[in-house]
């Protein structure tokens, strides 16, 4: 695991957003395959100003993956936790499973919208199983493995990830002032 930060501030004047990206994929883990929709959401973070405080990459075995969003979500050093791959029929596709006991709070419109999102542009999209949902007061969304489901994921989670982490902080949002 690689622990960093690539930004120090938001475009839109809010404190930056701490960010986890792990991708799930045995052939990036074994380094068979680039890893781009990780590189597409290191990218994104960066473009948002938002901080990339840890990244990684780990087969499909929930073994390796529950501990690990585990120790992110409870580390205190992220707010958001957004995973890609391993989130369809395959039978390796385990990152569902391996997510569903961390959450506390299920959001499952959430992942509809990202689904329904990626359907106009795909009919593929309705395959993904990803949760989304929080621990405490940390925001986590599974993602597809594909460079297109990370954007069409990002178009629908991006403008109120800060809202949806004030919720959850239990900070003032614009619609819940202090």
């Amino acid at each position: 695991m690689t622990r960093r930060e690539t930004a120090a501030a938001e475009p839109n004047g809010a404190p930056p957003l701490r960010v986890g990206v792990l991708t799930v994929s045995d052939a990036c883990a074994r380094g068979g395959r680039d890893d781009l929709s990780g590189a597409a959401l290191e990218d994104w973070c960066r473009q948002q100003g938002h901080l990339l405080t840890v990244r990684g990459t780990v087969p499909d075995q929930t073994e390796i993956i529950t501990p690990l969003l585990l120790d992110w979500a409870d580390g205190g050093e992220v707010d958001v936790i957004l995973t890609t791959g391993g989130t369809g029929f395959g039978p390796r596709d385990v990152t569902p499973e391996a997510t569903r006991p961390l959450l506390e709070r299920e959001a499952p419109g959430l992942a509809e919208a990202i689904r329904r999102a990626g359907g106009v542009k795909t009919p593929f999209a309705p395959l993904s199983r990803g949760l989304t949902g929080t621990r405490g007061e940390v925001f986590l969304a599974n993602l597809p493995g594909s460079p297109g489901g990370v954007r069409d994921a990002l178009e629908v989670l991006g403008p109120i990830l800060h809202h949806l982490v004030g919720l959850s902080k239990d900070t003032p949002t614009p619609h819940r002032p202090s």
